[in-house]
């Protein structure tokens, strides 16, 4: 395995991929899943993944999960092992996977140009951003700024914008978007929990 360096959170990437499971072989997809996401947690760079069923009883699944780089998600994705995994998958559903990629902050939420997956509204999204945003800009504010208050002042914003950036993106949206996914995504039937305090995919 090729060991990545650490990204930045522009380069953060979120891998959606969509399956339908061949009938009769629910069963035997969620158990492959479970043991797929211990192997894909275990690898450097992987931060976290979730399986969703959209629909209650249905055969259309989505898993949603995230990378620290695009070049982590290739040196995961060119694994024998990840060849290997693929096609024990193909084995229990229909077609190929659709795969979508988003990067950085779009990560966040499911996008409205992203089918597929449950859509929160507008407002839901910007309830859950002021969740993440007040705590985090009032603790580097307390924290932070008094120790760079000397510094000018745009130099003194950018630390503030980037520190923010990285904490959002890398610590407090995943935990945010996990603690209210039932609001967030009510239609969507969640059926393995992502496995790690940060949330990655296959």
């Amino acid at each position: 395995m090729t060991e990545t360096s650490r990204a930045s959170p522009a380069e953060t990437v979120t891998v959606v991929v969509h399956r339908r499971i061949r009938e009769g072989r629910e069963s035997a997809f969620q158990a492959a899943m479970q043991e797929f996401t211990g192997f894909a947690l275990s690898f450097p760079g992987h931060r976290g993944m979730q399986l969703f069923r959209m629909i209650e009883g249905g055969r259309d699944y989505t898993v949603v999960a995230r990378f620290e780089s695009k070049e982590a998600r290739r040196a995961f994705t060119s694994t024998p092992e990840y060849a290997a995994w693929m096609r024990r998958l193909r084995e229990l559903t229909e077609g190929d996977p659709r795969i979508d990629e988003l990067s950085g902050l779009e990560g966040w939420f499911a996008r409205d140009d992203v089918p597929g997956l449950p859509k929160p509204g507008k407002v839901k999204m910007a309830v859950a951003t002021f969740i993440g945003v007040f705590p985090v800009s009032t603790i580097v504010g307390l924290l932070v700024v008094p120790y760079i208050q000397h510094f000018p002042m745009l130099l003194v914003n950018a630390i503030v914008a980037a520190i923010i950036v990285i904490l959002l993106t890398w610590v407090v949206m995943p935990i945010v978007t996990r603690a209210l996914h039932r609001w967030l995504f009510p239609e969507a039937h969640v059926t393995a929990s992502p496995g790690r305090t940060h949330s990655g995919g296959p």
